[in-house]
């Protein structure tokens, strides 16, 4: 049986979501993250030599990466309307999204967090010429790039109910942690009511509930 190794506040909570869409049959076996570190403790590092989440174990099998661990679940379920077949009216609207989570969104967020971490705990002078050098990375690159996402993103939900399209897919689901993580550091603030119905519309879906539930967090706050 297929083991999702489940990390608290992690990118893991996207494949219990799909395991809990698909109504798979599943173990569940959760991790609290190291209370000094905030880190994946050693015996979840273990797991992969990546030392990252999700991971999942199916036999011998040890796998990591988000959407590659989603792909080689939903290759069980051919039918699913998770994800859409080629020639499928929303196929190419789903692939977009599906792969802008990890190509775009997170990387986007990840290097303002890399930033972020290098201003703060470099010492002076080192960090007052950081912050003038990061500044310009974020005016020409990092917040142009960034804006154009969210505004399509608000241009798209308010087309389609969801980033799959006319119905949840995996594209929804890949993108759930990127998009709470978005929304606590307050970037959809002003001006993006379609982005605010779809995280009301997610979090009415059964199976997100169920997984919220195994989750077992009392609120959903993702950690890079």
């Amino acid at each position: 049986m297929l083991t999702l190794h489940h990390l608290e506040y992690s990118q893991s909570f996207r494949i219990l979501w799909l395991l809990e869409a698909l109504g798979a049959e599943y173990e569940l076996k959760s991790y609290n993250r190291d209370p000094e570190s905030n880190l994946a403790p050693d015996d979840y590092k273990a797991l992969s030599p990546l030392g990252t989440a999700p991971v999942v174990t199916d036999g011998d099998l040890v796998l990591a990466e988000s959407n590659a661990i989603i792909d080689y679940i939903l290759d069980s379920y051919p039918e699913s309307p998770l994800n859409p077949v080629a020639g499928h009216k929303d196929r190419a609207r789903h692939l977009f999204w599906y792969h802008s989570s990890p190509g775009s969104l997170m990387n986007l967020q990840s290097i303002a967090m890399i930033l972020g971490l290098l201003e703060a705990r470099s010492p002076w002078p080192i960090s007052s010429l950081l912050k003038s050098v990061f500044g310009q990375v974020r005016k020409l690159f990092l917040n142009p790039r960034l804006t154009a996402m969210l505004k399509l993103m608000e241009h798209d939900l308010g087309t389609q109910p969801f980033f799959g399209g006319d119905q949840l897919t995996s594209a929804d689901i890949t993108l759930v942690y990127p998009m709470y993580a978005a929304r606590d550091k307050g970037l959809f603030e002003d001006g993006f009511p379609n982005v605010a119905a779809w995280f009301d519309r997610i979090e009415a879906i059964d199976s997100f509930k169920a997984a919220r539930a195994k989750d077992d967090r009392p609120h959903i706050a993702f950690r890079f």
